[in-house]
């Protein structure tokens, strides 16, 4: 298995409590996070241990990601391990000040790159724009929090 990084981040003017709660609103994930809609599958969502479910796609066609959250420390930071058939590996999105106000959010993938050669030839294609829409996700994130 082929692990791969991607790292994205973005300004907001927003300050991290507010970045943050919004980030941890597990429902409200479809309004800035392209094309997935989350949700509390156990636990409170607000804590090591909590159970969560994205699904990504448009209709039917897509894919659900399982994870379980791993760390809770807010407002700087939540982690978490991708548990699904598809989606395997740890995530963690960051939110951290910015001297003069705002913060900057972190969103970072190590990802298992499954499907052999396959796969990794797949992903070279893929990253750039997975790392395109997680950019266009934390835009989306930043302008929500400064409302």
């Amino acid at each position: 298995m082929t692990r791969s990084h991607i790292s994205v981040s973005v300004d907001a003017h927003a300050r991290p409590e507010q970045v943050f709660s919004v980030l941890t609103d597990w429902p409200r994930h479809d309004e800035w996070m392209v094309l997935t809609r989350a949700r509390v599958t156990a636990g409170d969502g607000h804590s090591a241990g909590s159970r969560l479910a994205a699904f990504t796609g448009v209709g039917p066609a897509g894919f659900l990601d399982t994870m379980e959250i791993t760390d809770w420390d807010p407002p700087r930071s939540v982690g978490v391990r991708h548990t699904g058939r598809l989606v395997r590996g740890t995530g963690v999105f960051r939110v951290l000040p910015r001297e003069g106000g705002g913060s900057t959010i972190v969103w970072e993938e190590e990802l298992d790159v499954p499907f052999g050669a396959a796969g990794r030839l797949g992903w070279r294609v893929i990253k750039p724009l997975n790392a395109a829409l997680f950019r266009l996700s934390l835009r989306r994130l930043a302008a929500l929090s400064d409302r």
